[in-house]
């Protein structure tokens, strides 16, 4: 994995995770240096990392998401060739697969919803080929720690932090980030 994804996470362990177009236009103007882009379509995808990247920050953009791409491999050569995104968010496994394959930065997205969710990432560690696991909900302390017991994947946690001692908790509990859409965290 080239590291400068990994050492902006270092730098700022809080990731904003912009839903609409005002929460993009207050995340360019914080010290935030990875967006994880939760919105947008087809058409408008290339606009919004545009400006993100011309922001000087990094362009996640979650492709289960957006509009118009389909779960299959060529969307993801689509985000590669014609916008400035830097890297995946999926829940999907070929999609983390085919960034990969093209050299993107990758975050499998994993809901946490019961144990069996749990024993699948135990399960099928070897199987992920994401350069990070967000897990959510991220307020599980807890499960966290397991979770950085059974992979060496880095974690971030995502989902529900509200707050200061929610950031906290998750970092505490062996969290290397956290990702929200909640701004007054991107401030803190």
């Amino acid at each position: 994995m080239d590291r400068s994804f990994y050492a902006a996470l270092e730098n700022c362990p809080v990731i904003a995770a912009v839903k609409d177009e005002e929460g993009l236009k207050i995340c360019l103007e914080s010290d935030i240096i990875v967006v994880f882009v939760l919105f947008g379509d087809i058409c408008s995808i290339g606009d919004i990392t545009r400006r993100i990247k011309n922001a000087g920050k990094i362009a996640m953009v979650h492709m289960d998401l957006i509009g118009g791409l389909s779960a299959k491999e060529i969307a993801v050569d689509y985000l590669k060739n014609y916008t400035m995104a830097d890297g995946v968010i999926s829940t999907k496994q070929n999609i983390i697969k085919r960034a990969k394959e093209l050299m993107m930065y990758t975050v499998l997205r994993v809901f946490l919803i019961d144990s069996m969710a749990l024993s699948s990432i135990e399960n099928h560690q070897n199987l992920i080929k994401a350069d990070f696991i967000e897990v959510l909900p991220g307020v599980m302390p807890r499960v966290i720690k397991k979770i950085c017991k059974i992979t060496s994947k880095p974690i971030i946690a995502g989902g529900l932090i509200s707050d200061k001692m929610d950031v906290i908790e998750a970092l505490e509990a062996g969290a290397m980030s956290i990702s929200t859409t909640n701004q007054e965290v991107w401030f803190m």
